[in-house]
């Protein structure tokens, strides 16, 4: 069921401010991972206040267990995220998800489509930030530069009926034949990239010298993969770090990148490995272990000859 929180920063009802909205993220979830990505690219820890909600009910959905973060909500003090959605919304019955945009003025849900608050962060909140933070300045460097758009746009579209949602596909399949359709569906996919990466003008990133929004957007399956979806979602005809050698580059580079370009390790310093294993783990397995293996999360950025 497509989501009915569809507004935009900025807009009359929701103008760009400073310390009016904040967003609920889970650091397992990769949709919910991608906006936290963003954030720390676009330097928004000052701008948006960032809220962890660190455990999820198989019944009730998400709630703060301060186990990793708050007990209750800062705001509010309410512990289960469903009693936010029904803040907004009094008759709200659809599915509890993260991430959420939150306006602390209209106390009210903006959004909670994670591909539209990502881009709401990309320039909604420039005029806060220094001049070279905004993506007016920043020519080909842009998350979506003016001369790739297109092209990013129906990468995107197609990395997500592929692989960020394709994992969950085969994972969740009902029955034999599904999962079988799915994970094939899903390698001719990673074949498809692993092409892609190789052709010139699509180095060291999907297009080219400068991170982009489809880098984002596929990092965070990426980074999920060999540790989760391989195991834990049958997903295991091939691995990323032994069988695709320009994909398992570019995912290490992201990765490792401690540079300004990625705001001093935003892919690094948001990943937190033994989170997404027992969170998939929870979901997957049934009976809560998690998978040791394998090791380590992620290989070093130069390989040993």
């Amino acid at each position: 069921m497509p989501s009915r929180f569809r507004n935009f920063i900025p807009s009359e009802h929701f103008p760009a401010e400073k310390d009016r909205y904040v967003l609920y993220v889970n650091y397992c979830c990769p949709w919910a991972h991608r906006t936290i990505i963003v954030h720390a690219l676009k330097g928004l820890e000052d701008i948006i206040q960032l809220v962890e909600v660190d455990a999820r009910d198989a019944t009730h959905g998400w709630f703060f267990s301060g186990q990793t973060g708050p007990a209750r909500d800062p705001i509010y003090g309410v512990r289960w995220m469903k009693e936010l959605y029904l803040k907004a919304d009094p008759q709200y019955n659809g599915r509890i998800t993260v991430p959420l945009l939150w306006d602390k003025k209209h106390e009210t849900i903006v959004n909670n489509e994670s591909s539209e608050i990502i881009k709401m962060f990309f320039d909604g909140f420039d005029q806060f930030l220094p001049p070279e933070r905004r993506e007016a300045n920043k020519g080909p460097a842009a998350f979506i530069p003016q001369h790739l758009r297109s092209e990013i746009d129906t990468l995107n579209a197609w990395v997500y009926d592929n692989v960020n949602n394709g994992v969950y596909k085969a994972g969740f399949a009902s029955s034999q034949a599904a999962y079988n359709e799915h994970v094939i569906r899903l390698f001719q996919a990673l074949d498809r990239l692993e092409d892609h990466l190789s052709e010139p003008g699509h180095q060291p990133y999907l297009f080219g010298a400068y991170i982009t929004e489809a880098d984002i957007r596929l990092y965070t399956t990426m980074i999920r993969f060999d540790i989760s979806y391989y195991t834990l979602f049958k997903c295991n005809l091939k691995m990323i770090r032994t069988d695709y050698p320009h994909l398992h580059a570019w995912l290490r580079r992201l990765y490792w990148n401690e540079g300004p370009e990625t705001a001093g390790g935003a892919f690094k310093n948001t990943t937190f490995f033994e989170v997404i294993k027992r969170g998939y783990s929870s979901v997957a397995a049934g009976n809560g272990i998690t998978p040791i293996g394998p090791l380590p999360h992620i290989m070093p950025l130069e390989l040993p000859r």
